[in-house]
This record gives C-alpha cells, structure tokens and sequence, in this order.
C-alpha cells in the first residue's frame, strides 16, 4: 500500500482525491489546516492564504478557539473519503497539561483518529510538546508528528531529540525533512531510536537520497499537500531507491505501521 505520511485537507476534498489517485497513492495521513492556499487564484488572495501559515507555523494561532474550525473541516474530510485519509488530529499548545492530556484522550483515542500533529509549536519553544508526549505515551504508541521546516530551528530539533529520548515508547516525526536543518535532522533521527523523518518539500534530491540510506526504516515518503504533490514527491523517492523492500517501507509500509494500520 502506497500511503502519504503529510497532507492537509483540500477545498475541494475531492481535488485531493483526485491527486492521490494520479500519483498511484492509496491513502494519506491527513492533517486539519487553517490556511488553504489551493483556494488561491492569484497573488493578492494566496498572501492572505500565506498570512493565516505563517501565524500557525509560527505559534501565534494555537488556542483551541482557532482549531475548531480546523477540526470541522477535517471530520467532514474523513466523513466523505474514510477509505482514503488516516486522521491526525493536532491539539493546542497552549493549554494546561492536564487538558491537553484530556483533549488527547477525547478528540484523539475517543474518536478513534490514528496520531497526532502536525504540531507547530512556536520557534525557540519545541519543548512545548512535553505534555502532548506525555500524554502519547498514556495510550500506548500514538504517534506524534511535528512540523519541521521554517521556522523550526536547529535548536528546536536538537530539543525534539532530547524529548524523543524521554519518551522512548512514542514514535516522533519530524517533518519537511528538518527543513534547511536536514543534515541535523538525519543525524538526529539516525541516532535517536523512536524519532522519523518525514521527506516532504525537499529540494535538494541527494538529501532524500541520504536520508534513507542513514535511517531506511524510519523515513517517510510525504508530499506536504497541497504546498507539495504526491505525484512529484513518490517520483523523488523512487528516484533515489531501487525496488525492494527500503522503497515499500518508506512509500507505505513504516506509516502503516505507525498508525496501527497492519
């Protein structure tokens, strides 16, 4: 099963579908989203879509009044294709450990979702997803994926990798390949057990290359939908991988894993 490990709903949910479909891609991790830049149809409007990314990458938009929105979207998403999208559900980072342990425990395990993220904490401040860990480690191996690129830092990935050694039982993902950090990230993640790097929005196709040769059972294939596509991102990773078992873990099969799919 090909799966996308990062994308984010679509408006439409069915030009979503519809791109799955072109790339060959079975079923994706799916992230609720505030920003929409696919509703996009000139510079003015995407400045707008790009405004509402940058608060939330940022951490300048995580109280739980911002995510409902959000969430909606993302239970209509699952509603209409349940046979195409694996639900994560982000939680606000804001809130007190207790309630985001709570919040895990109602709108992750209750519903039945498969993981949690893409969380954005704000740069300088990864530690803030110690509760969100904790709260993992609760309910067994819930995975916890984490925004990566701009503006994470590479002190904020050396922070997820101490966390991720506190909390051996919880599979952390960073994402976008640990963005302009990717050679930290790959040693990082090579040397911290539970942690896995996500290989959306890369640029440079030698980092997709060598980070699967340094971690083959922990990268995931992810297009980062729809600021990336699942059609460009599958051809990267078999560009750089021959057939075989590395490429099936890495298209597919380590999320499937991940997210209790097997």
């Amino acid at each position: 099963m090909i799966i996308d490990a990062h994308s984010h709903v679509h408006d439409p949910v069915e030009a979503h579908v519809g791109l799955l479909d072109e790339a060959g891609v079975d079923r994706a991790v799916l992230f609720a989203t505030r920003p929409h830049p696919e509703r996009a149809g000139d510079l003015t409007s995407l400045r707008r879509e790009m405004a509402i990314l940058d608060e939330a990458i940022g951490g300048r938009a995580g109280t739980a009044e911002g995510y409902r929105g959000a969430w909606r979207e993302l239970d209509a998403a699952l509603a209409a294709r349940p046979e195409r999208f694996i639900g994560f559900l982000s939680v606000p980072l804001d809130l007190e450990p207790e309630r985001i342990a709570a919040t895990v425990e109602r709108e992750v395990v209750g519903r039945g979702l498969h993981g949690i993220g893409e969380l954005t904490p704000p740069p300088g401040r990864a530690g803030m997803i110690e509760p969100v860990l904790q709260a993992a480690t609760d309910h067994g191996r819930l995975p916890v994926v984490v925004h990566g690129f701009a503006p994470t830092t590479a002190d904020d990935l050396r922070t997820l990798a101490a966390l991720a050694g506190r909390y051996p039982s919880v599979p952390l993902v960073v994402s976008q390949l640990g963005g302009l950090n990717w050679m930290q990230a790959i040693e990082l993640v090579r040397d911290t057990p539970n942690m896995y790097l996500e290989l959306s929005t890369a640029t440079i196709v030698f980092a997709v290359r060598l980070a699967i040769k340094e971690i083959p059972d922990r990268t995931l294939f992810g297009s980062d939908a729809p600021y990336g596509d699942p059609v460009l991102a599958r051809a990267m990773v078999e560009r750089v991988t021959g057939p075989g078992e590395v490429r099936d873990r890495v298209l597919g099969g380590t999320i499937a894993e991940l997210a209790g799919l097997d």
